[in-house]
C-alpha cells in the first residue's frame, strides 16, 4: 500500500524507525478501509526514550530553563495547536471515526489548556517554615518529579493528553507520551507541534506500539519516575503491577457507568438534551457517559416519548460530514460487547425502544443510537461499560432510592443530576459517590476543573491547580545561621 501516509516514532528530538521493524496499519472506521501506517516501538525505543528524557532532566537547556520560559514554550505549543486544530481533527476522525465538528473544536479548545499551565508554570512556589529550632533557616522548593509515562487511549485524544502533558511540562518533566495503537496518528501529528514549538531534545517523545513491545517495557521501566494513564480498569491492574518495579508515582483515569438522575421537577427540554449529550454525544464513546439514566417513575413515559421523537431526527453517518450527530464506532469489539450485552438485557426483561442494531447499508462500523428501558437494575446495560450510543433508563420512586441506585456501582467518575429544586440538587449531588457531579447540565469541562474519579474510576486528578503539584516533589533545605560551629552529636542537651 505504497499511497498511504505513514508516520514514524518521535524520540529525542527526530523522527526514527522502530527498532524491530514492526510496522502497524491504521483502518478508518467509517469506510472499514486502511487509510495510514505507523511504526511500532519496540523494547530499544522505549530505552532509548527513557534515556533521553533523563538526559533531558540533566540538560542545563531544560533544567535550568526559567519557569517562566518553560510557560512561553507552553503558549507557544498552545498557539499552534490552535492553528493546526483542523488538521490534527482531521487525522483523529479518519483514525478513530470520532466526529470532525467535535475532534476539531475538542482540539482547538485543549489549547486553553496549555495556556492554563503555561500561566501556572511560575506560581510553583515553596514556603519559609516556621520552624521550632533556633538558628535554623528551613524553606521548601518544588522540583520536577522526573520521567513521565503519560498513556493516553484513542477516545479523547488531545485532550487526554492536554491534562497530563500542560502540568507535566509546567512543571520541568519530561514525557513519554504512548498513544494507543489503535489510533496514533493524531499524536503522532501532534509530535510535529511539539517539535515545532521548540522543546529541547528528549523533553517529549511520541511513540506507540503493542502492549508486550511498548506499554509494558514503558511502564515498568527502572527510570520512570510517574505513570499518568487513562484507559480501562482491566489494563491499569497490570500498570499498577508494573509501577512496583520502578515505585513510580501513578495516577489512573478509568471511565465508568456514570449515573443521571431526573427527578420529577426537572426541566424535561434540559434532561432530555443532558441524556442524549450524556450518551449519544461522541456516538456514546466517553469515559462520562452518562449511560444509567436514573427517572422519576412519574416522568418516565413522558421522558422516553421525547426521547424517542428526537432520535428520528438523529442523523448517523459520515464523521467528515458537519450535518452527522452519530458517527461509527472505533472498533468491531465494541460493537460485539453492545450486542451481547443487548441480547442479555432483553432476556432479563427489558424493552428496547429504537436502535439496537448496527447501522444497515453502510459500511465500517456503525451502530444505530439505542433506548434501553429497564425492568431492574440488574439489567445488564446497568452494568457494563459499553463504549457506545446506548442509552439504559430505570424508574425510582423516591430520592433515597435515586441516590441508592446512583451509587450502586463499581465506578465513581462522572454522574449528573437535573432538578429545579436547589436545596435538592445540593442535597442529592452531595452524595452521590462520584468524582464530578453536573446539575442541569452535563459533560462541561474546564482547565480550571479537577477531572477524576473513584473507585474503580481510578484516583488522582487531572486539570486545576492541583494537577501540577502531582508532577513535582517537595524538596526541604534546612540552614543552620548561627555564627558558633555545629554542636558535638553525643552531647545531649
Amino acid at each position: 500500500m505504497p499511497n498511504l501516509p505513514h508516520y514514524d516514532l518521535f524520540i529525542d528530538g527526530a523522527w526514527c524507525a522502530g527498532a524491530d521493524g514492526q510496522i502497524m496499519h491504521s483502518t478508518n472506521p467509517a469506510t472499514g478501509e486502511t487509510w495510514a501506517s505507523f511504526d511500532c516501538a519496540a523494547p530499544a525505543d522505549v530505552d532509548r526514550a527513557v534515556a533521553a528524557a533523563k538526559r533531558a532532566l540533566d540538560d542545563p537547556q531544560w533544567r535550568d530553563m526559567t519557569q517562566t520560559a518553560r510557560g512561553r514554550l507552553l503558549y507557544r505549543l498552545a498557539d499552534l495547536i490552535e492553528e493546526n486544530a483542523e488538521q490534527i481533527g482531521t487525522a483523529e476522525t479518519n483514525d478513530s471515526g470520532k466526529l470532525l465538528a467535535e475532534t476539531a473544536s475538542q482540539t482547538k479548545y485543549v489549547a486553553a489548556y496549555y495556556r492554563y499551565y503555561a500561566g501556572l508554570a511560575d506560581k510553583i512556589e515553596g514556603a519559609v517554615l516556621p520552624i521550632d529550632k533556633p538558628n535554623m533557616h528551613v524553606f521548601t522548593t518544588r522540583k520536577p518529579i522526573g520521567v513521565v509515562a503519560a498513556i493516553v487511549p484513542w477516545n479523547a485524544q488531545m485532550f487526554l493528553t492536554a491534562t497530563k502533558l500542560g502540568p507535566a511540562l509546567a512543571a520541568g518533566c519530561a514525557v513519554i507520551l504512548k498513544a494507543s495503537e489503535l489510533a496514533p496518528v493524531p499524536m503522532l501529528e501532534f509530535a510535529r507541534l511539539v517539535e515545532q514549538a521548540g522543546f529541547p531534545k528528549g523533553v517529549v517523545s511520541v511513540i506507540t506500539g503493542d502492549a508486550a513491545n511498548c506499554a509494558i517495557p514503558l511502564t515498568r521501566h527502572p527510570d520512570i519516575d510517574r505513570i499518568a494513564f487513562t484507559g480501562g480498569p482491566d489494563t491499569a491492574r497490570h500498570v499498577i503491577r508494573n509501577s512496583a518495579e520502578n515505585f513510580a508515582v501513578t495516577s489512573l483515569e478509568l471511565g465508568g457507568k456514570s449515573p443521571i438522575i431526573v427527578f420529577e421537577d426537572a426541566s424535561l427540554e434540559s434532561a432530555v438534551n443532558g441524556l442524549i449529550a450524556g450518551n449519544f454525544g461522541a456516538s456514546g464513546q466517553s469515559c462520562v457517559a452518562g449511560s444509567r439514566g436514573i427517572v422519576h417513575r412519574a416522568i418516565l413515559p413522558e421522558l422516553l416519548a421525547r426521547i424517542s421523537e428526537r432520535a428520528t431526527s438523529i442523523i448517523v453517518g459520515d464523521p467528515l460530514n458537519a450535518d452527522t450527530h452519530v458517527g461509527p464506532l472505533c472498533t468491531l469489539a465494541q460493537i460485539e460487547t453492545i450486542e451481547a450485552t443487548l441480547e442479555k438485557a432483553r432476556s432479563q426483561g427489558a424493552t428496547i425502544h429504537f436502535g439496537g442494531i448496527r447501522t444497515p447499508d453502510r459500511a465500517g462500523t456503525y451502530f444505530q443510537p439505542t433506548l434501553v428501558e429497564c425492568a431492574h437494575p440488574d439489567t445488564e446495560t446497568l452494568k457494563v461499560e459499553m463504549f457506545g450510543p446506548v442509552m439504559s433508563l430505570l424508574p425510582f420512586d423516591t430520592e433515597e432510592e435515586a441516590i441508592a441506585l446512583a451509587n450502586d456501582s463499581d465506578f465513581g467518575l462522572g454522574s449528573g443530576v437535573f432538578t429545579e429544586n436547589l436545596a435538592r440538587a445540593h442535597r442529592v449531588s452531595d452524595r452521590i459517590r462520584s468524582g464530578i457531579c453536573w446539575v442541569n447540565t452535563y459533560r462541561a469541562v474546564s482547565p480550571i476543573a479537577p477531572f477524576g474519579g473513584l473507585n474503580q474510576s481510578g484516583y488522582g486528578r487531572e486539570a486545576g491547580t492541583e494537577a501540577i503539584l502531582d508532577y513535582t516533589r517537595t524538596k526541604t533545605t534546612w540552614i543552620d545561621t548561627s555564627p558558633e560551629p555545629m554542636a558535638n552529636p553525643f552531647v545531649m542537651r
